[in-house]
């Protein structure tokens, strides 16, 4: 005999799973570790759209008023997707790679077990760099350029250096002579 089923308003809802079709990251423009993050993940190709909005910002504050944008939000990596879905931590890194067409298999292996806790060391190695940078009260006006660029098909290369603002009429470079 089969167990009774229970009435209808007794069972629990089950939730609607909503596909992600875009995804908006919140992340820190101060911070050197984000910024360039933040750079990386613009210049990839995506099968999902990405938005990078700053955290804390007026924007951020109105598409997400239910976060909280001066704790948790600041502290760790958050994105959030068309449907509403929330992703902190090292499920956000898991998602934008996930949202990445060259780094969606990555995704799929960090999203095992032994994967998360991969990912969530990486989110630590992060917070521990991101935390020993400049003090917060002396916020950077703008973001670092670092001289390492990462192209997905060289690996990392060295930036040029940026000619100094003296000689932005074409003076010799250094080692040379006056011309």
């Amino acid at each position: 005999m089969a167990a009774p089923r229970p009435p209808a308003a007794q069972t629990a809802p089950v939730a609607r799973r909503e596909p992600l079709r875009g995804l908006t990251v919140l992340y820190d423009p101060h911070c050197r570790v984000c910024a360039f993050v933040g750079g990386w993940l613009a210049g990839q190709r995506k099968l999902i759209p990405l938005r990078l909005v700053p955290v804390g910002s007026g924007q951020a504050r109105r598409l997400f008023p239910a976060l909280d944008h001066d704790g948790a939000t600041r502290r760790e990596i958050t994105a959030v997707g068309d449907a509403g879905q929330v992703y902190v931590g090292d499920s956000a890194w898991v998602v934008c790679l996930w949202a990445l067409a060259d780094h969606r298999a990555l995704a799929h292996a960090m999203s095992t077990p032994s994967g998360r806790r991969l990912a969530r060391a990486a989110m630590l190695g992060v917070a521990k760099y991101r935390n020993a940078q400049a003090p917060e009260a002396s916020p950077r006006t703008e973001p670092a350029r670092t001289p390492w660029v990462y192209s997905g098909d060289g690996g990392w290369t060295a930036r040029p250096p940026e000619p100094p603002e003296a000689c932005a009429d074409g003076c010799a470079p250094p080692g040379r002579g006056s011309p």
